[in-house]
C-alpha cells in the first residue's frame, strides 16, 4: 500500500506528477502538501488522520489505527508548471500516438509494436520527434524500406514533437483511482499543459 501511487497537484490543481503513497504522507506531515478528498476538500495531517477509513483496503495500519492512504495531494507552494525537455524515447513516442498503428490504426499489445520512420533513414531520414512513429509489426513489415505513400500506407496524423510529457498523460488512460480522473481531464495532449512526469 505505501508504494501505491498518489496524485500530486501544483498550487494550481494542475497534475504535475505521480508519487507514493509513503512520499505522500511524508510531503502532508511536513507541511509541503495537503490531502485531497473527492469533493476538492483539503486536509492536512492531523485532519486527515480524522478521516474515516472506509472498507475498500485503501488504508495504511499503524500501531494507533488505520490511516486513510491519499490519492490525491497538493503542493501548498508550488505554482509553476515545470517546463521541461520532452525525452525522445521509444515509450514516449508510444503514448504520444497513444500505443496505436499511426497506419493502420490498431491498437496491438505493446510487444507487437514498433517505431517507424517516416522517411526511412536509407532515403535521409532522421531519428527524431517528426519523423518516427508507432505502427504495428504488420505495418512495418508492408512499408519496409519505402515512404508511405511508396508503400501505399497513410499516417492517421502527422507526428509532432509534444509539448507535454506524454507519459503523465498516458496516466490518464489507465486511471488508478476514481479521485484523479477530475484532475487528468486538464493535461490531456493539444490542450497546451505542459507537465512533468
Amino acid at each position: 500500500m505505501l508504494e501505491s501511487n498518489v496524485l500530486v497537484l501544483n498550487r494550481s490543481y494542475l497534475p504535475i506528477h505521480v508519487t507514493s503513497v509513503r512520499r505522500a504522507f511524508s510531503l502532508i506531515y511536513q507541511g509541503t502538501a495537503l490531502a485531497v478528498n473527492g469533493r476538492y476538500e483539503t486536509f492536512d495531517f492531523d485532519a486527515w488522520l480524522r478521516v474515516e477509513v472506509n472498507g475498500d483496503g485503501d488504508a495504511v495500519g499503524t500501531p494507533s489505527g488505520s490511516i486513510r492512504a491519499p490519492r490525491v495531494i497538493v503542493l501548498r507552494g508550488y505554482d509553476r508548471v515545470p517546463r521541461r525537455h520532452v525525452r525522445y524515447s521509444r515509450l514516449n513516442i508510444f503514448a504520444r500516438d497513444g500505443f496505436t498503428c499511426q497506419y493502420c490504426g490498431t491498437r496491438p499489445h505493446r510487444s507487437k509494436l514498433n517505431l517507424d520512420h517516416v522517411v526511412p533513414r536509407a532515403l535521409g531520414g532522421r531519428t527524431t520527434w517528426e519523423n518516427v512513429v508507432c505502427s504495428c509489426i504488420e505495418c512495418n513489415r508492408r512499408k519496409g524500406g519505402r515512404t508511405p505513400a511508396q508503400a501505399r500506407l497513410r499516417l492517421k496524423r502527422r507526428p509532432v514533437k509534444p509539448t507535454w510529457t506524454p507519459m503523465l498523460t498516458h496516466i490518464g488512460t489507465k486511471i488508478r483511482h476514481d479521485e484523479w480522473r477530475p484532475f487528468l481531464h486538464i493535461a490531456e495532449p493539444g490542450r497546451g499543459v505542459a507537465a512533468g512526469g
